[in-house]
């Protein structure tokens, strides 16, 4: 399967995502809606891809602006396929690649000045890492704004939630630190 990235510099080019299971790539109508909902908070920041997988978020992101990713993902095979799009793209300059379990990353960076400006997650539905990583937010700061794609009611009593909208089998929240 093929990703299209929709707009900005590489609007237009194609992501090859990595065969199998190991991952849920996120629809074009949802990650339009995504993008679309962030407007220019993008332009000139850092942003952070957790769960990153083909990496379709953070170098959306990318095309649209941002400076720089960071990219987690902790299969190493599906790193691999992230690793060439970000080359087929020529984006190594601006993109890091962590071959990491998500948390074991954020632990890691903990008391990192500053903070990404934007994180997005989208971790394995029915795993409860999405609640995990909105939890962490509140208590160790590591994005001024973190965008999480869930399963529907997944984060529902979420008290820092500034934004929230469904697609279908799919919802997404925006959560600030408090």
């Amino acid at each position: 399967m093929r990703l299209r990235i929709i707009a900005g510099e590489l609007g237009g080019r194609y992501l090859t995502t990595p065969r199998g299971r190991e991952t849920r790539p996120t629809r074009e109508a949802v990650r339009e809606a995504w993008f679309n909902a962030l407007g220019d908070v993008l332009r000139g920041g850092r942003v952070l891809d957790l769960f990153a997988g083909s990496g379709a978020l953070g170098i959306e992101a990318l095309s649209r602006g941002a400076k720089e990713a960071h990219f987690v993902e902790s299969s190493r095979s599906v790193a691999r396929t992230l690793r060439g799009n970000l080359r087929a793209l020529g984006l190594l300059d601006r993109a890091f690649v962590e071959s990491d379990d998500v948390f074991r990353y954020l632990a890691r960076i903990r008391g990192a000045r500053p903070p990404y400006d934007v994180a997005f997650a989208d971790p394995p539905y029915g795993s409860g890492a999405g609640r995990r990583v909105a939890e962490l937010l509140k208590t160790e700061p590591f994005a001024r704004l973190l965008c999480v794609e869930h399963e529907p009611g997944a984060l529902e009593e979420t008290e820092n939630a500034v934004w929230r909208r469904r697609y279908g089998d799919t919802e997404l929240t925006f959560l600030v630190p408090r």
